[in-house]
């Protein structure tokens, strides 16, 4: 069911619904506005009628507490318009409204943005966004409905979280040297909490900037006082360096909570070329699936793929979009920590004291928040395992996470939706120079050719040999790239004739790349290591065909009593489709040239003979 139609909610006050318009929406009695109050922190999603009851009546509710809850539901739903603003899923209830249409979720994601920019040293961007948070405001949180036993908790949350805001908006306009304009300001907060101790540093420092010293020191000796009378502790560590400053007439910046690290993307060193019909695939993808999967062959594309697909979602803009690289990580149990690595968190496993979880997927999703993001997992194949499983764990603990993987085989997870990454086009035989200059694969090819070679250009003299290289190399963007990169000095034509012997042709790769993929017989070694013996023996027989073919056929060749029976061949060959070593479509299978190396004499050894039975 798509988010209801310009509904939005607020709790950050009084319970109340607007039009789009700002038009009120009338929700008369105390517990319509209860139910609308819970129903919003889910923002979107399913609430069970158990948790309802339990938030709405308490732990002891009456014996016809689920037809009171029905009837309710009734209520409410008629007043908000039916059916399409509040939904019956399961044994439960969705209001039908995004995150950004419910106050309390805007403000999170504002004062996280906000956050964010001032650990990362940005005060300037962060005071508009804690303002605009700040703003969102309008009295206490669900200030007409707080006799509703979820209000308790829930309402000190959120109470929490604008305390935080308020004091991160001081200490970004402090750190703007704003001291006297919101000194004021900075006073009446530190009045109405005292026992909060970083308002408390912050009042001290701004009182001292602006020649008040003797002030700053007396809030110290107040604080010190309070907190002995009424907690029995010492100040705090930033409360004695505050204090600490001001006698030394000397103005320290305070110290900032750790944050997780401000969402990142590597940089791009080349153009992106020939992929814009999967580019625009992909950003689909994402806008309807959480899990998503670019599948292909090593070399084809796919983490180049992937991080431009990041860099246009909308999380990337917000600093809520993190590139986790999986290639180094060697054990199933290191993928939570490198997780934790890319958000800026200690890898250490576990955590111990503190209060904080003990288990590395509780401890990502904490550092996640509940706001949207995305986490680009990228080189999964030899760790489809254990990254399915923290990708399930993760999904289901945070529900506005979108996962993006990059893998050479499907992590097989439910819900997983896949986008199979083919190598680039190729030109069609007999081409002119105008239509072969328009494949994606030449295109990639002269891109890279000009840049070790400038006045390369694909036109008459050599368009043909063009076609060949890409033809020769399948259209494969690693084996495209590295062929463009001999050109520094060899001739067109001296790397088109040495394509038989391509794996010493192309052995000069990207010294700064992960080794596995310097090289084309990096990058085939590494997807021959990820196989089984019985899809080697298959993947080695099947390279005595030419061209494609059908399962009967690859039955009939390839299977033996020994090594690979005939019945089990249908289900290795389904194994070398996922696995990206074979590829399939509706005339049957094929294995790239630049995989099998059929008339390779410098090819590995893992495929070094065709099949001889």
């Amino acid at each position: 069911m798509r988010e209801a139609d310009g509904m939005r909610v607020a709790v950050l006050g009084p319970v109340r619904a607007v039009t789009e318009d700002g038009k009120p929406i009338p929700i008369p009695g105390t517990r319509p506005r209860m139910l609308l109050g819970r129903l919003a922190l889910a923002a979107g999603e399913r609430v069970s009628s158990d948790a309802l009851i339990d938030g709405l009546w308490g732990p002891t509710p009456a014996d016809n507490a689920v037809n009171a809850l029905h009837a309710l539901v009734y209520r409410l739903r008629k007043l908000l318009g039916g059916a399409a603003t509040l939904a019956s899923e399961g044994a439960g209830y969705r209001l039908v409204v995004s995150a950004r249409d419910v106050d309390a979720h805007r403000f999170e994601e504002l004062a996280a943005r906000g956050r964010r920019q001032l650990t990362a040293g940005a005060p300037r961007e962060a005071v508009p966004l804690l303002g605009e948070a700040l703003a969102l405001w309008h009295g206490p949180a669900f200030a007409d409905v707080v006799e509703a036993p979820y209000v308790g908790s829930a309402g000190a949350r959120l109470e929490e979280l604008r305390a935080v805001a308020l004091e991160d908006r001081f200490e970004a306009e402090l750190r703007l040297g704003r001291h006297a304009e919101i000194l004021a300001d900075l006073q009446a907060a530190a009045a109405e909490h005292p026992l909060r101790e970083r308002l408390a540093a912050l009042r001290m420092r701004a009182l001292h900037a602006v020649g008040r010293r003797s002030e700053a020191l007396a809030v110290y000796e107040r604080v010190r006082d309070t907190l002995a009378e009424q907690l029995g502790v010492d100040p705090s560590a930033d409360v004695r360096e505050a204090h600490l400053a001001v006698l030394r007439g000397h103005v320290t910046r305070p110290a900032h909570p750790r944050e997780p690290a401000p969402g990142w993307l590597p940089a791009r060193l080349t153009t992106f070329v020939g992929r814009d019909e999967e580019l625009a695939q992909l950003a689909g993808l994402l806008a309807t699936s959480r899990l998503v999967t670019v599948v292909g062959p090593g070399g084809v594309g796919k983490t180049r793929l992937a991080l431009e697909a990041a860099e246009l979602h909308r999380t990337c803009r917000q600093g809520r979009l993190w590139h986790v690289p999986l290639a180094q990580v060697t054990g199933p149990d290191a993928v939570a920590d490198a997780v934790l690595g890319a958000l800026g968190a200690s890898c250490g496993r576990p955590l111990g004291g503190g209060g904080g979880p003990a288990q590395p997927v509780d401890q990502v999703a904490e550092l996640l928040g509940a706001g949207e993001a995305v986490l680009v997992l990228d080189n999964c194949e030899h760790l489809v395992g254990p990254v399915a499983e923290f990708a399930h764990a993760l999904l289901e603990l945070r529900p506005h996470l979108i996962i993006l993987a990059t893998s050479r085989e499907p992590l097989e997870v439910m819900g997983e939706t896949l986008c199979r990454l083919e190598p680039l086009d190729l030109p069609p035989d007999g081409a002119t120079p105008s239509t072969v200059a328009r494949s994606g694969a030449v295109r990639l090819f002269a891109d890279r050719a000009a840049a070790v070679r400038p006045a390369f250009d694909v036109n008459e003299s050599t368009a043909e040999s063009v076609s060949e290289v890409v033809r020769r190399l399948d259209g494969l963007p690693l084996a495209l790239e590295l062929a463009a990169a001999r050109l520094r000095s060899m001739s067109l034509d001296q790397v088109a004739e040495r394509l038989d012997d391509r794996f010493r042709l192309l052995s000069a790769g990207n010294r700064a790349a992960q080794p596995r993929q310097r090289t084309l017989h990096a990058v085939i070694e590494w997807s021959w290591d990820l196989l089984t013996e019985p899809e080697r023996a298959l993947a080695r027989r099947m390279s005595v065909f030419p061209a494609r073919y059908g399962a009967a056929t690859v039955e009939a060749v390839c299977a033996d009593e020994r090594t690979l029976p005939a019945r089990e061949v249908v289900y290795v060959l389904a194994s070398l489709v996922d696995k990206s070593i074979v590829r399939q479509d509706e005339d049957g299978y094929r294995m790239l040239e630049t995989g099998c190396c059929r008339r390779a004499t410098g090819r590995p050894s893992h495929v070094s003979a065709p099949c001889t039975r």
